[in-house]
């Protein structure tokens, strides 16, 4: 884990492209604080801030050479060595014992095609002295972060929009679809698009080449997104449990101290449990953060009985104070590179402090299993809505029954269900989406919701599989993990997720909806496949609470209050101000039922004071 940056321009000297680099790294200078290179060649910089977990050594300090190649590197390919030895049977020889020299080797022998040999998290730049070619790619999922600015033939590239805020390419100004699409959907990206105008992402899967002064861009992978009846639900428990195990094994690997953030949920306990049963690791570390105010969430007695059953497992304990998170909150910001739509990511933030303070340059987190394998609400409407469009009435009522039973819920509460489900069994993903956000607050944005696009996947798979490969691609799981990027490496610590194996996350599109979801039981196949692993009290919890903190309400009417008052003067060119304060005059007055969307109004205005 560490930071990358780059410059291709022809109109700047020598020592201006170093001082422009080296401005880029300092920005940045958090995310690799052990080493810090630098490499030019004829109107080329690339620049590396290294976090060293393999290899400690310098020798694999970057940015490296080999050949006519040179490499800035940012994550883990967790099966280098598979790949080191199948390329030393192809007659290579190797200096050090890290990926980096790997993954260079690699596009030597294989050509661009080897990205898709590796399994990891990565984003990289590499130089081709030989060809004056620049090739970069980012991971399937986008786990490792890789923005951009292009103009006249000039590129620009590093792991964070801070960096690039530094270049002579950013002219400021905020893009103002994505501040309707944050504050309507709490979405931190759209495939390339940023908060600012000048600075794009390379989208997740994707790869980038720079030649005679024009880009191509083009996707290299995707999600498999079919169904495949021919194994039973007990197979795809064996095999999802055989492959979780190795997803683990091999992303365990490093050289440094490793952690486990541990919420109490299914996915990180699942984790925490492998770990523990079924690895090497004497000691496991966790760390988790509580809160116990009223109304608060307290994960800690579905914690205790997994360390009960595994004594090896060290919990480590944090509750931040409405203090704690007061002071804290403009580093937090600052930090973000974008308006942070749910107060979960400061609990997260704390989480990545206590892990730092207890030595940890590696932690092990659970993002991707709800995106994989339904663990969320809506999935529940997409499979209701499934088995409607499929003439299954049976299946449906069925589905519906047992899930509200098994919540106890009311019977609004099940018409409300019915009525999401129906509509979800008559409209795609991309409608959906376009209803919800041309209907929720119409009035905020000075300009109308169907002004600012919106683009979804269409795998055209089954309606469950539709939604999820969407979480996975567009609509969820990018800003989660852009905000685990960023708080993990505000702390100098590499965020690996285990659940985003490919090998993995392609055997759950294959299975039916049944193995994901069925009768109330969300993440199936998990679950199964973690039955004698994982402590039963936390395998049949009927609850999901999530990365829940007491921002949205506590927070905003205490310790964060004054950052909804004022006149709001900051936000007024984007958003219909005299309606947004009747909004939170009702807020202040008990109304809680916006508190999801005040809150990011509060957050979009202090990124905006920020960056202006």
């Amino acid at each position: 884990m560490c930071g990358i940056a780059g410059i291709i321009d022809a109109q700047r000297s020598a020592d201006d492209l170093l001082q422009a680099g080296s401005a880029m790294l300092a920005a940045m200078g958090h995310r690799g604080p052990d080493h810090r290179g630098t490499w030019q060649s004829k109107n080329v910089f690339l620049g590396h801030n290294r976090l060293s977990i393999l290899d400690l050594s310098a020798a694999s300090h970057q940015p490296m050479t080999r050949d006519s190649l040179t490499i800035s590197f940012n994550g883990e390919i967790y099966n280098y060595v598979e790949l080191r030895e199948e390329l030393q049977e192809a007659g290579y020889t190797f200096a050090t014992s890290g990926d980096t020299e790997v993954v260079l080797t690699a596009i030597s022998h294989w050509g661009y095609q080897a990205v898709e040999r590796f399994i990891g998290m990565w984003a990289f730049a590499i130089w081709d002295e030989a060809n004056r070619t620049l090739f970069c790619s980012r991971d399937r999922f986008g786990i490792k972060p890789f923005h951009y600015s292009m103009r006249d033939q000039r590129l620009y590239l590093a792991s964070e929009i801070k960096a690039l805020k530094t270049t002579p390419l950013f002219r400021g100004g905020f893009n103002e679809a994505q501040v309707a699409r944050g504050l309507y959907l709490g979405w931190m990206h759209h495939w390339e698009e940023t908060y600012f105008n000048d600075i794009l992402a390379l989208p997740a899967s994707h790869n980038l080449e720079w030649k005679n002064g024009a880009l191509r861009i083009w996707q290299y992978a995707d999600v498999v997104s079919s169904e495949n009846p021919t194994n039973t639900f007990e197979e795809n428990v064996e095999q999802f449990r055989d492959l979780f195990i190795d997803s683990i094994r091999i992303t365990s690997r490093r050289d440094v101290p490793m952690g486990v953030c541990l919420s109490g949920g299914l996915d990180s306990t699942s984790i925490s449990a492998v770990l523990a049963s079924s690895t090497s690791e004497h000691e496991v570390r966790a760390f988790t953060a509580y809160y116990t105010g009223t109304g608060d969430v307290d994960e800690r007695p579905y914690i205790q009985h997994l360390l009960a059953r595994y004594p090896q497992i060290r919990s480590h304990e944090i509750s931040p104070t409405d203090t704690d998170v007061a002071q804290a909150l403009d580093t937090i910001v600052g930090l973000m590179n974008a308006p942070m739509p749910s107060s979960s990511y400061i609990s997260q933030y704390f989480v990545m402090g206590l892990a730092a303070s207890h030595g940890v340059k590696v932690v092990l987190d659970g993002q991707g299993s709800d995106e994989m394998l339904g663990g969320y609400m809506h999935s529940l409407y997409r499979v209701i809505g499934g088995y409607i469009k499929e003439g299954r009435y049976a299946d449906a009522y069925k589905e519906l029954q047992t899930h509200s039973a098994r919540q106890g819920y009311t019977s609004s509460k099940k018409l409300n269900i019915l009525a999401k489900s129906i509509l979800a069994a008559s409209r795609g993903e991309q409608s959906l989406y376009e209803t919800e956000f041309q209907h929720t607050y119409p009035w905020i944005m000075r300009q109308g919701a169907g002004s600012y696009p919106l683009r979804l996947s269409t795998p055209h798979s089954c309606r469950l599989n539709d939604f999820l490969h969407n979480l996975l691609r567009v609509t969820l799981l990018p800003t989660l993990l852009h905000t685990e990027d960023i708080n993990s490496m505000a702390f100098s610590i590499e965020s690996r997720v285990p659940f985003l194996d490919h090998r993995l996350v392609n055997l759950a599109f294959s299975m039916p909806t049944e193995d994901k979801i069925f009768r109330g039981e969300t993440k199936r196949v998990l679950r199964a496949a973690m039955r004698g692993i994982v402590p039963n009290e936390i395998l049949d919890r009927k609850d999901k609470t999530g990365f829940i903190t007491p921002g949205h309400v506590k927070w905003l009417k205490g310790a964060l209050s004054y950052t909804i008052d004022g006149s709001w003067n900051e936000i007024d060119s984007f958003v219909n101000v005299p309606k947004l304060q009747e909004m939170l005059q009702a807020y202040r007055n008990g109304d809680t039922k916006h508190a999801l969307f005040i809150w990011r109004a509060a957050m979009l205005r202090l990124f905006i004071r920020q960056n202006c």
